[in-house]
């Protein structure tokens, strides 16, 4: 394909892929109607033409931005971050932007940050990251984004479970069973949960799919506890802290995020406990640094840069007559920091340090 000295124009585009300056347009836009294949073949020709799409001329003409608005609940999280991954990449085959908010897991800034999103008049908006539990926390955030997408706006979230709009959900109670009977099937009954606030719908469905696993085992509720914090490495380090105070006997973590499993991996290692000799550590989402600590993180697989690009295509494509649901499968991904029961005595017959030691 030939260049002139000339910038290319969509009109060049069209021609080169041969289809009409409409359609080029639907196609670099992400507006629905065009199938996939001739999508691909429009882009295809912007790249080896160099062509960048006119982002100003083209809000100016459709009242919105070609800007997509992503709401987090903490950018510093590695599941947060590896959503935004997927979602930056496909705008980007879009010719789309994306605009990042942090709302700190607090329930009012998310939704100031939505409505401050719509004022900017996004092309779409993104919501990644847990519900409440508590329907009237929840409330505001589901009238916010029933209002935008009334008004046409398109909206789609990652992990969300009632705001009535398209989404893709995480396997969350599956996962969570499916680690809790990992950790039952190497001979543990002396169990400690890891947990972020109860308050979160994502935690929830994670101790749900625990408890499942644990009632099948013939275990209360109350035959393990569930040490709540901050849902971070901080409060990874916080719980066990609290662990080897209180259950100085456990034989097992189940951390509900890789974030704070590794920060009990962390504060159980300053402690002196080995992993898994003394303790077994699981977690949840297998983020990217999950396979390189050491030991490697037992963990359940989530798609974060998948579900981010899922929830982008629902966005752009024209709303159903009902919300769609998007299920994700949910993997269990065996690694060293997790082993049988009964290496405790072996450990401190053999000169290994005792459990709290400095």
């Amino acid at each position: 394909m030939v260049r002139t000295n000339r910038s290319p124009r969509l009109i060049d585009v069209a021609h080169a892929s041969g289809v009409s300056i409409a359609t080029a347009s639907r196609a670099l836009s992400g507006t629905p109607g065009v199938s996939d294949s001739v999508a691909e073949k429009v882009r295809q020709a912007a790249r080896e033409l160099g062509y960048v799409a006119n982002l100003h001329a083209r809000s100016l003409a459709s009242g919105s931005t070609a800007t997509i608005g992503l709401v987090v609940h903490e950018i510093g999280d590695p599941y947060f971050s590896e959503i935004a991954s997927g979602v930056l990449s496909l705008a980007a085959e879009h010719g789309r932007t994306v605009q990042i908010c942090h709302s700190g897991r607090d329930p009012e800034a998310e939704v100031e940050q939505v409505r401050s999103l719509v004022a900017n008049r996004v092309g779409a908006i993104l919501i990644a990251g847990s519900g409440f539990v508590d329907a009237s926390v929840e409330a505001p955030m589901r009238l916010e984004v029933q209002r935008y997408a009334e008004a046409g706006g398109r909206v789609a979230v990652v992990g969300r479970h009632h705001l009535g709009v398209d989404s893709v959900l995480p396997d969350n109670r599956p996962g969570g069973r499916a680690v809790a009977e990992h950790i039952l099937g190497l001979g543990h009954r002396r169990i400690v949960v890891v947990s972020g606030s109860l308050e979160l719908t994502t935690v929830a469905d994670r101790l749900e799919g625990v408890r499942d696993a644990l009632a099948a085992a013939g275990l209360a509720p109350g035959d393990v506890p569930v040490l709540e914090g901050p849902f971070t490495r901080e409060g990874g380090r916080e719980c066990i802290r609290r662990m080897l105070a209180d259950h100085p006997r456990t034989t097992a973590v189940i951390a509900l995020n890789d974030d704070m499993a590794i920060g009990c991996l962390s504060e159980l290692r300053s402690s002196g406990v080995s992993v898994p000799g003394q303790v077994s550590v699981s977690g949840f989402d297998d983020v990217a640094v999950a396979q390189d600590l050491s030991p490697g993180l037992t963990t359940v697989r989530l798609p974060m840069a998948e579900m981010g690009a899922r929830a982008l295509t629902l966005a752009l494509k024209e709303p159903g007559a009902r919300p769609r649901r998007q299920r994700v499968p949910a993997e269990l991904v065996v690694r060293d920091s997790t082993g049988p029961v009964g290496s405790v005595d072996a450990s401190e017959e053999n000169g290994g340090r005792a459990r709290g030691a400095r």
